[in-house]
């Protein structure tokens, strides 16, 4: 049986070893403060001693693979890289982020060459290269890189819908639920313009290469999730944080 304990849980674990050490020593010593010392408070505590171990090793299986500060420390490691492509290649512009629809199954991000991100018309899908040609015009050409939320996506077990409800819903799941990163997510719906707000955002916004293009993590998440309920490109056209919230308008492009 203890065997069997531990290779289900990596005794690595500090949780795992407590809790092993806890019910261990309470099994042992329960017996013989109540057969042999014959204490009832000390047979309580070795009882309690157990079921305190096995909260512990009930505990260890909830934790996360990947501690917080290593999925952070991974996550401006890529956005670091990211912002150095763009600044190296002097893209500025607003990042259009692509349902899966318009890439290989998968939404991205793209960052184009032209400024004016309203006169760009998508009609094919994109090819699944970093760069990348939307169009017939010589400037019809950007990078398309994943995103956080492209990966944040891929967690939810049916897309969500055109509708306030259904995006508020998924982006409920991903930033409350999944990632742990907000405390509530409100959304309305207009036409070709989606406001999102999200009550105590735990990831703030820097006025840094990356965030004035592709926009806050938050900002991707909403955008990724929004180009997919509506099946259209998608631009952050606000990201803003104030008063313990976050404030992000999406446009949908036609």
């Amino acid at each position: 049986m203890l065997n069997g304990m531990l290779d289900r849980y990596s005794v690595k674990d500090p949780y795992v070893g407590l809790g092993l050490g806890l019910t261990i020593s309470g099994a042992c010593l329960a017996p013989i403060f109540y057969f042999i010392v014959e204490s009832v408070p000390f047979t309580a505590i070795a009882i309690s001693s157990i079921m305190l171990g096995l909260v512990c090793v009930a505990l260890a299986n909830t934790r996360p693979a990947i501690s917080p500060e290593a999925s952070q420390m991974m996550l401006e490691a890529g956005m670091e890289n990211i912002a150095a492509l763009l600044e190296e290649l002097g893209l500025s512009g607003k990042a259009i982020y692509l349902p899966s629809s318009l890439r290989d199954g998968r939404s991205q991000a793209l960052v184009p060459i032209r400024q004016d991100y309203s006169s760009i018309k998508f009609e094919d899908r994109i090819p699944g290269r970093l760069i990348v040609r939307h169009g017939k015009d010589p400037q019809d050409v950007g990078i398309a890189v994943a995103t956080p939320g492209s990966i944040c996506l891929d967690g939810l077990e049916v897309k969500p819908g055109p509708t306030s409800t259904e995006i508020e819903s998924a982006l409920s799941t991903i930033l409350v639920g999944m990632l742990d990163i907000a405390g509530s997510v409100s959304v309305i719906a207009n036409e070709n313009k989606v406001k999102v707000e999200v009550a105590k955002p735990k990831l703030g916004y820097e006025n840094v290469w990356f965030f004035r293009s592709l926009g806050s993590p938050l900002a991707s998440i909403a955008a990724t999730a929004v180009c997919e309920a509506f099946n259209k490109p998608v631009v952050v056209a606000r990201d803003e944080y104030q008063k313990g919230k976050a404030v992000i308008e999406l446009e949908v492009l036609s």
